[in-house]
């Protein structure tokens, strides 16, 4: 499947599991035409172009009992509904004393590349990292994608859930029928001994991609997926440097107060003996996205980016 396809699928198993799950959003009825077709407009619910509105409705009806699925278009569009994510959706667990959950999944294209400019293109999941009572997840593959978004699905807090636009045709195997990966358990696609690749979304085949390249030159780096920021899955990566005694977290986001710099302070408060280096971080610069075709590839952290960071510890 794809990865877009994996998610889709996702949805379609645990709305046939779980007659609670219902999708919400702008022009869900066009975008996810399958499900309305078999589920209808009770459950599959077109919305204004408010997003507010949208978080708003999803919240109301999570505290009732119903686990909305919201689809936002752009993970920007956040921002217009900060208020009913950050101070309801985070937070009305806690203050009720836990009488009531909150089992809502926001889905949200993240990332730059298809020249959206600088209002469609940011990549937001470490300010959503920031606040307690969020889970935070980024897949980077179709088998992710599908595992993550079901797990989403089935859990009781709210969880935003970014999904980088240009890996939606990205191809995969996917398992068929059920299918969940749990939160704060981070994955080692490739292992290594010289140096620890941290990365999340589609900073991960970047960073394996870097990898091969360094593997040519005689550099095994050991790539960790974390696939969900909250919660983090500080052991793995705490186990990986021990055994390196280097790290690079590589991420989209501006490097300027992006969860790089969080990933690297715990390794320096927990892992500083093992340590031959200091952490390094790969991000963007720190400025809005472009839209010229040019400057948005170079503003994009790449491969070599990630390299030179590499190298520069060696």
């Amino acid at each position: 499947m794809t990865f877009d396809e994996a998610l889709n699928d996702a949805l379609l198993v645990e709305m046939r599991r779980d007659s609670s799950v219902v999708v919400i959003g702008e022009d869900v009825e066009l975008k996810q035409a399958a499900l309305f077709k078999e589920f209808g407009a009770r459950r599959v619910r077109n919305t204004p172009i408010s997003e507010a509105q949208i978080i708003g409705l999803a919240v109301g009806s999570a505290a009732m009992g119903l686990r909305p699925v919201t689809c936002m278009s752009f993970s920007d569009f956040l921002c217009c509904c900060f208020d009913e994510i950050v101070n309801q959706a985070a937070k009305m667990s806690y203050m009720l004393g836990g009488q009531t959950h909150l089992p809502l999944v926001v889905r949200c294209s993240t990332g730059a590349g298809i020249r959206a400019a600088a209002q469609h293109s940011q990549s937001l999941e470490s300010v959503f990292a920031q606040f307690p009572g969020l889970k935070v997840a980024v897949p980077s593959t179709p088998e992710k994608a599908k595992g993550l978004l079901a797990q989403a699905i089935r859990d009781d807090n709210p969880v935003i859930f970014f999904e980088h636009k240009l890996l939606g045709r990205m191809e995969g195997e996917v398992p068929a029928g059920e299918y969940t990966l749990p939160f704060g358990r981070a994955d080692v696609v490739r292992e290594g001994d010289g140096v620890t690749l941290v990365a999340w979304g589609r900073m991960v085949p970047i960073c394996l991609d870097a990898a091969a390249r360094l593997s040519a030159q005689g550099t095994e780096a050991e790539v960790i997926d974390v696939m969900t920021l909250t919660p983090f899955d500080e052991e793995t990566v705490l186990a990986s440097v021990r055994k390196t005694g280097r790290c690079v977290v590589a991420h989209e986001a501006v490097l300027h107060g992006g969860f790089g710099g969080e990933v690297a302070a715990r390794v320096a408060e927990k892992a500083f003996a093992s340590l031959k280096g200091p952490v390094k971080r790969v991000g963007a610069p720190f400025s809005p996205v472009p839209f010229s075709p040019p400057l948005e590839d170079a503003w994009i952290p790449g491969a070599d980016c990630v390299v030179e960071a590499i190298q520069e510890l060696l």
